[in-house]
């Protein structure tokens, strides 16, 4: 194969892994380039870091051939897929051709396993190495770890990468056994935990460094993350957040990502013959941010008591996780917006945490009404049962949940021509 082709072939085995983040890229200039923007192209995803840009990144995998045979995944051992492979020298010069032109702004790189875990992970290193010492690369560089690789190896790629991740793929050890039998789940954790504690030394070390001398290199500066794969096995929706929840506090991850399973050729008859709903992926990711940036914990998202609409463990897909629990606890409402502390108002649905900081800040000045409320574009049909102003009381709104739910709930899809 030439380079197109191995290209063609490989940036579509990426596809799979929903884990592309460039939180820590450094803007570019174009007028300094010469360059005209950001196109999309073969190989090239499109992320978004924290402060809303979108960022361009080369997206492929080293190889697609691989030792493992993971049930849900395309590339396993087993799999009838056509496999190409990149040198190291390919990938290096992909990157900076496709950064040249303006196209990309870093690189995302994943492999199969080959050989072992080492000497992958030493093949991905040294594209990394590469682009930083070789060709002075200043773009961003993403890469996936080996969790069997040996701590130098996981140390040598901190150096080099802004971000690095580990995908768990299943929550639980029974899914990993029952669909990725060479992965250990706690393996996989100690190569997090190995992260964790050099991203943490690194920081120290350069606090410690006096001002105006030299500081150490950064280690994963964007810091780590991982996916998990929904829907290829058992587990619900509480054990998915419980095992998110627990990587958050234990090993500092940035971000977990959740990707819907996707049915593959060939497949396995112990995977699942139709792909769970989007809108199961989707209402992860609320409750994520709900567990993250809003003060929630596992048993108020995903009550084990089967109190929620889709049963015990599950997220109701109709409506979202924050005004599900609020539906639930109607004595907790309503909210008075110019008194309540700013805990209860992250609550309240329709409020997120910009509007909170907004109605905390107003408040000190005077009291808030429903116009000032309506300015800063909440959406009032959502907040409004939920809340007191000083001109507006929901009076008996909350007495009927069932009712509110079914008044706020999105109407069904109906299917059109094409389904």
């Amino acid at each position: 194969m030439n380079v197109t082709e191995k290209l063609a072939v490989l940036a579509d085995a990426a596809k799979y892994d929903a884990s592309c983040a460039s939180s820590g890229a450094a803007k570019r200039d174009s007028s300094k380039t010469g360059g005209i923007g950001s196109t999309g192209g073969m190989g090239i995803c499109h992320s978004y870091t924290p402060d809303g840009r979108c960022v361009s990144l080369l997206k492929i995998l080293l190889t697609n051939f691989c030792i493992f045979d993971c049930v849900y995944c395309v590339n396993r051992v087993s799999s009838n897929v056509r496999r190409a492979r990149f040198t190291t020298d390919e990938v290096v010069r992909l990157t900076l051709d496709f950064y040249k032109r303006n196209y990309i702004e870093g690189l995302f790189l994943s492999s199969g396993i080959i050989r072992n875990g080492d000497y992958t992970m030493e093949q991905l290193v040294e594209v990394a190495r590469s682009l930083r010492e070789d060709h002075a690369f200043g773009g961003y560089i993403h890469l996936k770890t080996i969790p069997d690789a040996a701590p130098e190896l996981l140390a040598a790629a901190g150096r080099y990468a802004d971000r690095l991740s580990i995908n768990v793929e299943l929550p639980t050890q029974a899914g990993l056994d029952a669909l990725a039998p060479e992965k250990n789940l706690q393996k996989i954790r100690g190569a997090m935990g190995e992260v964790r504690w050099r991203i943490e030394d690194g920081k120290a070390a350069r606090k410690a460094v006096r001002r105006g001398s030299a500081k150490p290199p950064r280690f994963a500066p964007a810091g780590q993350s991982t996916q998990m794969i929904i829907g290829a096995d058992a587990a619900d929706d509480r054990s998915v957040l419980q095992s998110s929840a627990n990587l958050y506090g234990n090993y500092q991850l940035r971000r977990v990502y959740y990707s819907a399973f996707s049915p593959i050729p060939d497949a396995s008859a112990r995977l699942p013959l139709v792909a769970p709903p989007l809108a199961r992926e989707h209402r992860l990711y609320q409750a994520d941010w709900l567990l993250r940036f809003y003060g929630f914990d596992v048993d108020e998202i995903a009550p084990a008591d089967g109190t929620t609409a889709a049963g015990a463990g599950m997220l109701d897909l109709d409506i979202d996780p924050k005004l599900a629990w609020a539906l639930r606890h109607p004595e907790r409402f309503p909210v008075d917006i110019n008194h309540a502390p700013r805990e209860m108002l992250l609550r309240v649905p329709g409020l997120g945490t910009r509007n909170v900081a907004r109605i905390v800040q107003s408040r000190r000045t005077g009291g808030l009404r429903v116009a000032d409320l309506a300015r800063l574009r909440a959406p009032m049909a959502k907040v409004l049962p939920f809340v007191q102003l000083l001109d507006h009381h929901p009076r008996r709104q909350l007495d009927d949940p069932v009712r509110l739910r079914a008044r706020l709930a999105p109407p069904p899809r109906q299917a059109g021509l094409f389904g």
